[in-house]
């Protein structure tokens, strides 16, 4: 029996006959890109996603009555975030010459280029492919860059399971289709290693109608999959993939000598949504089962056929298996997907709690090596003013040819240090402004944000530029009302379609309008459950007047050692919500009252500045307190 065949013209979306029609990936592509224009047709850009690029236009430099600043992203195919040293310097300088100068670790361990023409891009993609690298299927309706847990341990058998099938799903479910190297390679195909023979054998055996048999694609067949799909492999205990948002999460199961046995799975997860559609939601992932190790590419192919051939081509707001497993339920998911399978999944190996790990610093590899992971502000490997990150990056891989693991949380890990090696390069990024891990604010070691504004054409407003300041403001913040050491997960993003995985944190901004976000709070600090709704188009301006009642409430009312996510989550948001409209500060004002404003001179804001900062409370109850004794006197 062949797989189900693909809905009628009349019932898929518009993108579904794009795919139709494209003669596997080629067209309009190939056309389009010997063209001498400074974009792609509509239909070229939609296909352009599965090359691993996408178009965008920079609204910082747009002119009224002109053309769009079309240029273009690339993004990395790189399984479990690994880098070579010779992919590295290639992207480093393909940065220069074509992009923007910088470039951008992403929250699934690729990096992006941004900023090149048309014109260029098929000589970065060549470059990128001939260095080691690919862009295949890093964007598009299918598999996109399988992740796993960043840190290089040699001494730690189940992380090398991890990386070890992280990069053979990526291979098995890697397009088939000719189009890649024909349109950016003129035909010539570099392979970078071989694939596994159990890879091969896997995608070849038909199963129960997990493949086609005629075409280019044996998995994906004419029509690719209704969206994006992710997946992850990780460790016990290891939430650095944050494996709940994943649509599957292969977790290594070994028996007490650490020989692999098989894994537990969870299928179901994904947090792009909709703003004013309560149909779209954000989801965890839900428990599935166990399958030995000799049939998990049998499993996951008997996943990803459920979702071809069932998940929504109609309405690609609803084309997540996310919607399939909330509409079907699990136990009639695990039953279709048992069919495509052959064989019924076994029930869950017990596991301990996954908890958040991020592997920044220095680490003993086991080998006699280490690794050191550096923290990377929102990803952006840049050199501004005296931080200059990417020259510090230069010079070490100039000198020590070291490879990189890329982490869910776009940091750089650097692996395979000789202990000699340490101090030298230790001292090359002090030297260049990186500070050690020791010396970064937590808010900003544990946040993250997207690129959004200007490049993006999903965002409303601000993210990656704006985080920064945001995250001053909160320190500020915590530190007048007595947490001034607290910490937790703070993540922004510029669009509700959750790219920086905001529905995670235990503080989250979701851009809804221009300088205005949804407050997401109630996730864990360790990403096992989602945040929750506590208010709509927040102005940022009145970031202070939001989350002042928040943290009093937090300090005034917390259990001993409990996190701010757990706490939100505890007391509910009904509860925040009475103590936030109750609460006064000469600060802050409730929204229903007028807020007046006076002005001193300047040699009086400057003593109240000191006088504040002296006994540690704000400048507006200062001078409340002197106007009470002034008038009452």
């Amino acid at each position: 029996m062949s797989p189900t065949s693909a809905p009628s013209a009349s019932q898929v979306s518009k993108v579904e006959g794009i795919k139709e029609r494209s003669q596997q990936l080629r067209e309009p592509i190939a056309t389009e890109l010997l063209q001498d224009t400074t974009h792609f047709s509509e239909d070229g850009t939609q296909i352009l996603k599965f090359h691993g690029s996408y178009q965008q236009d920079n609204r910082d430099n747009r002119v009224k009555g002109q053309e769009k600043d079309y240029q273009f992203m690339l993004r990395t195919r790189s399984p479990g975030g690994i880098i070579p040293s010779q992919l590295y310097t290639a992207l480093d300088q393909l940065s220069e010459e074509y992009g923007n100068g910088t470039l951008r670790a992403t929250t699934r361990q690729g990096f992006q280029i941004h900023g090149i023409l048309k014109k260029n891009l098929k000589t970065v993609m060549a470059a990128i492919v001939r260095n080691m690298g690919s862009t295949l299927g890093a964007c598009g309706d299918l598999n996109r860059n399988v992740m796993a847990p960043p840190a290089p341990y040699a001494n730690h058998p189940e992380y090398i399971y991890a990386w070890e099938y992280a990069n053979n799903i990526a291979d098995l479910l890697a397009p088939q289709t000719g189009a890649y190297y024909e349109i950016w390679l003129d035909g010539e195909k570099f392979i970078s290693g071989e694939e596994h023979p159990d890879v091969v054998a896997a995608r070849q055996a038909n199963g129960n109608r997990t493949i086609f048999h005629d075409g280019e694609e044996p998995i994906y067949g004419q029509h690719y999959m209704p969206r994006k799909f992710k997946i992850a492999v990780t460790v016990p205990g290891d939430n650095s993939v944050d494996l709940f948002s994943q649509d599957v999460s292969l977790v290594v199961i070994t028996d007490d000598q650490k020989q692999l046995l098989g894994f537990n799975v969870y299928a179901g997860g994904g947090l792009g949504r909709t703003h004013n559609k309560e149909e779209t939601f954000a989801r965890v992932a839900d428990p599935i089962g166990y399958v030995d190790k000799e049939d998990v590419y049998s499993l996951v192919k008997a996943i990803v056929a459920t979702q071809r051939d069932y998940g929504d081509r109609k309405d690609r707001r609803h084309a997540r298996m996310k919607y399939l497993l909330n509409d079907w339920g699990v136990d009639k998911f695990r039953s279709v997907v048992e069919g495509y399978f052959g064989k019924a999944i076994q029930p869950l190996k017990p596991l301990p709690p996954f908890e958040y790990k991020d592997f920044l610093g220095w680490h003993d590899q086991g080998d006699g090596k280490f690794f050191l992971g550096i923290s990377v502000e929102n990803g952006r490997i840049k050199d501004e003013g005296d931080f200059r990150l990417k020259t510090a990056m230069r010079l070490i891989n100039q000198k020590f040819a070291l490879p990189i693991r890329l982490t869910p949380h776009q940091n750089v890990l650097f692996h395979d240090i000789e202990p000699a090696d340490k101090l030298e390069i230790q001292e090359i990024l002090s030297s260049h402004g990186i500070k050690a891990v020791e010396e970064i604010d937590t808010l900003v070691r544990y946040s993250m944000a997207c690129p959004a504004l200007p490049t993006c054409g999903l965002a409303v407003t601000e993210s990656e530029r704006a985080l920064p300041g945001i995250l001053d403001r909160i320190r500020a913040l915590l530190t007048k009302v007595g947490l001034e050491d607290e910490h937790f997960v703070i993540r922004m993003t510029g669009c509700p379609n959750g790219c920086a995985r905001p529905y995670l944190a235990e503080l989250g901004f979701v851009g809804q309008s221009p300088e205005s976000y949804q407050i997401w709070l109630g996730a864990d600090p360790h990403q096992n459950r989602l945040a929750q709704i506590y208010a709509d188009k927040s102005h940022i301006n009145d970031l202070e007047v939001t989350l002042e009642p928040l943290f009093v409430y937090f300090k005034r009312d917390r259990h001993p050692g409990e996190s701010f996510g757990d706490f939100c989550d505890r007391v509910g948001l009904q509860s925040l919500r009475e103590y936030a409209a109750r609460y006064t500060s000469g600060m802050v004002a409730k929204a229903t009252k007028v807020r007046h404003r006076i002005g001193v001179r300047d040699d009086l804001y400057d003593r109240l500045k000191t006088a504040a900062t002296t006994e540690g409370i704000s400048m507006s109850e200062v001078v409340a307190k002197a106007l009470e004794a002034y008038l009452n006197g």
